[in-house]
């Protein structure tokens, strides 16, 4: 429960007052300006049981800096009135937590020692369903920010994805755990893949923690996070592989709304607008994307139908080729994790 009222930690003439908001609960605490970061921080924990070294303090777009111990309530930029956001977890949830990816590197290793075996082929006799095995096997919204429904909502969506379930079928993916990260945590990064498919974390939630990011945005980083199950680096193998399945997706969406279950560019893409069948050309190279700008597919003097298609197709490739080079500057798949996952395997 939110405190009645303010807590102090010295000097009370001098006082300001600054509200902690941690999980639908308010806590004013009132601290002097000259006192140190680090015993404001002791009082947080003492109201919210969340450990000094697990707590970040977010407030203005900005974050508590690392000399707790040195700086000063002034210092830190912190004054009378402001509110500030705690984001951190117990102990005990942060165990969990620990729990949960061992769990999840377990089954990574179950999964690795079972496709190395030999498969015994079974005539199939029935209607072919999907296999149980290649999926993502848990979903998991940062448990230390607020709203963890709608983030649920957002990674389940992802996660049950017809077009992206075809994908992981078809490739044989296997994730063990997919979740997300704060933006604070990695401001420049959009995704990353952890021992290529132990873990993927993909940035849902806009910069200011006051919604999420576009459905589409976030599946196309989750399409580049996947491909780096299977190549770390951003080479030409990656870059094909990439593209693949992003023209995979785009085909499989495409069939299930013509009720077809046929994959190629055949004649059920006949109802759709020349822009789109454009884009999934396009996509037969480099990474697809989003919508395409109108102005494009105007007519420009005696221009011939041919000439106009071919323009297009240059600047809608064009474009998602910038789009790819920016997903994978936003990329967060390090060295660190590339040699742990060639270790691993």
């Amino acid at each position: 429960m939110a405190s009645s009222s303010a807590l102090t930690l010295d000097h009370p003439a001098n006082d300001i007052t600054i509200t902690v908001a941690h999980r639908g609960s308010s806590y004013p605490i009132a601290v002097s300006p000259t006192s140190l970061l680090a015993d404001f921080q002791a009082t947080i924990e003492d109201l919210t049981d969340v450990p000094i070294p697990n707590q970040k303090l977010l407030y203005k777009g900005k974050k508590t800096s690392n000399n707790a111990e040195e700086d000063t309530i002034e210092d830190a930029g912190l004054k009378d009135g402001v509110k500030v956001m705690l984001v951190g977890g117990t102990s005990e949830e942060v165990g969990g937590m620990r729990r949960e990816e061992e769990e999840a590197k377990r089954r990574q290793r179950i999964d690795r020692e079972r496709r190395a075996k030999p498969q015994t082929k079974v005539r199939s006799t029935g209607t072919p369903s999907l296999s149980n095995q290649y999926k993502f096997h848990a979903v998991r919204p940062h448990p230390l920010l607020p709203s963890s429904p709608e983030a649920t909502a957002v990674l389940n969506r992802l996660a049950n994805d017809p077009a992206i379930r075809h994908v992981m079928q078809v490739h044989k993916f296997t994730v063990g755990v997919l979740t997300e990260f704060a933006p604070h945590e990695h401001p420049d990064k959009l995704g990353y893949n952890t021992n290529m498919g132990q873990l993927i974390s993909l940035r849902i939630r806009t910069n200011l923690y006051d919604g999420f990011r576009p459905y589409l945005d976030v599946r196309k980083v989750l399409m580049h996070e996947l491909t780096h199950n299977v190549w770390s680096d951003h080479d030409n193998n990656f870059k094909e592989l990439n593209s693949q399945l992003n023209r995979e997706v785009l085909e499989h969406e495409r069939s299930l709304t013509a009720n077809t279950h046929t994959l190629g560019f055949d004649d059920t893409f006949s109802s759709y607008e020349p822009s789109s069948e454009l884009e999934g050309e396009a996509t037969s190279f480099v990474l697809g994307g989003g919508g395409q700008d109108s102005t494009l597919t105007r007519p420009r003097g005696n221009e011939s139908p041919e000439e106009r298609r071919r323009r297009v197709l240059e600047a809608t490739m064009a474009r998602l080729k910038k789009e790819e080079e920016e997903l994978e500057g936003a990329c967060g798949t390090t060295a660190a994790e590339k040699e742990s996952a060639s270790e691993a395997r």
